[in-house]
């Protein structure tokens, strides 16, 4: 489907969503500016037997049933409006997923039969393994192939409620790679209902041909990576993995500056393996800091006076055998805004399921279901720099919905690894998934 016939199809599409046991609205009590911290995580602005109206892939209403009912412009539209009934189950705005690597295409399993023999995830990247491992089968990749990839990826986490997702590049670690990745990343956009803000990635690693000559190649997505993505629009961030056995703060740095020379925001993997210095990084800006495993005290109380995002991705502390995991009550107490996404790649976290991370972040993070719906929905939103479209329903929103099999919404965290969203709305198309809900 074209774009223009998408967007026509949308402006015709009205539907109604009513009897629904808790509605998730994600409104806020107190009405602050800016990303939800401490206590406001637990503000879900829940309604029962709740309504939602949307129009045209928007939300024009939001209340009770019984309200929604007698509204005059439903009673004189009702043959063109799709009406459902929720069956008081639990719909919750649609997941944002604001940290994901989709454009690979092969499981990487030797990795994994690695570390589960004990090796550490530097020792099997210094072996050849680790990220490395995905470029060979990238670079030969038509562009049609990896488009494939990436749909069969955003349609799997359509299906578990996730309606926006951040799409990453990052493992050609060549111009034309890495612009063939955002070219399919895009291609699969365009045919998914559903919003994707693409990200380069072209700082993952040093690729093999540059191995003792990495300023060469930060200089190469400084002078040309960076320039022909911004020229062609294709990303929206740039994005580097700052660590130890990838790239420094100095690097870091340089590929930021490159980035906001060109129009282009920026957002890093910081502090996964070890301790790293946060504050030249805040000079940018970035939406957002993704793992935070290690995260200083001081970069702690920085970061809880700014808009910049703490994302957590749980995902690959579980799947990497680690028992650390991020230290989420020190920053949701601290007043840091914290968001969850699933980190999806091959190497580290190969799970497309919001409701996965949620519930390792409630049962290993301590954070409460709660805290993790707002961080899935709202805080996701803001590390994307899309809070006035996602990430809650309100009129005005765009209509990203995820309605799932319960009764009570903190069973969409308990329920573990068990897929209950009955069907998602995203952009005002529904989409089934694999639950037993029916769609009319």
């Amino acid at each position: 489907m074209t774009a223009s016939k998408k967007t026509k199809d949308q402006a015709e599409r009205a539907l109604l969503l009513v009897n629904i046991g808790q509605l998730l609205t994600l409104r806020s009590a107190s009405a602050k500016p800016g990303p939800r911290r401490g206590p406001e995580l637990k503000e879900l602005g829940i309604i029962e037997d709740g309504a939602v109206l949307c129009v045209g892939g928007k939300i024009v209403s939001v209340g009770r049933t019984k309200d929604a009912l007698r509204d005059p412009w439903l009673k004189r539209n009702r043959k063109r409006v799709i009406e459902i009934d929720c069956e008081d189950q639990v719909v919750v705005p649609g997941f944002v997923d604001s940290h994901t690597h989709p454009a690979f295409v092969k499981p990487r399993l030797v990795d994994f039969e690695k570390r589960i023999a004990g090796a550490s995830y530097e020792e099997i990247a210094e072996a050849g393994g680790g990220i490395r491992s995905s470029v060979e089968s990238v670079r030969a990749a038509s562009k049609s192939r990896l488009a494939e990839k990436v749909s069969d990826a955003l349609h799997e986490m359509a299906e578990q409620g996730t309606t926006t997702v951040e799409a990453k590049s990052g493992y050609g670690l060549t111009v034309e790679s890495e612009l063939k990745s955002l070219e399919a990343i895009r291609d699969a956009a365009a045919r998914w209902p559903g919003t994707v803000i693409p990200t380069l990635l072209g700082a993952h690693v040093v690729p093999k041909e540059f191995q003792g000559a990495s300023k060469n190649y930060v200089g190469l997505v400084c002078e040309e990576m960076i320039p022909h993505t911004a020229r062609r629009k294709l990303a929206r961030f740039v994005d580097v993995f700052c660590e130890r056995g990838a790239f420094t703060i100095d690097d870091t740095v340089k590929i930021f500056e490159a980035a906001s020379k060109h129009g282009l925001s920026v957002r890093g993997h910081v502090c996964q393996l070890s301790k790293c210095e946060l504050s030249r990084f805040l000079d940018f800006n970035p939406a957002s800091l993704d793992h935070m495993d290690y995260v200083s005290d001081a970069d702690i109380a920085r970061l809880a006076q700014r808009d910049t995002i703490a994302t957590l991705v749980p995902g690959a502390n579980y799947f990497l055998g680690q028992g650390h995991y991020p230290p989420a009550r020190t920053l949701i107490d601290a007043g840091v805004p914290v968001a969850l996404a699933t980190d999806y790649n091959p190497g580290s976290s190969p799970t497309s399921s919001m409701p996965v991370v949620m519930s390792l972040a409630c049962t290993h993070m301590q954070m409460s279901p709660a805290e993790a719906i707002a961080a899935a929905t709202v805080n996701g939103a803001w590390a994307l720099q899309l809070q006035n479209r996602k990430g809650s329903i309100e009129p005005g929103k765009d209509a990203d919905l995820a309605v799932f099999e319960a009764e009570d919404y903190r069973e969409i965290p308990y329920w573990f690894a068990s897929n209950r969203c009955a069907f998602a709305v995203l952009n005002g198309t529904l989409v089934a998934s694999g639950g037993s809900g029916e769609l009319a």
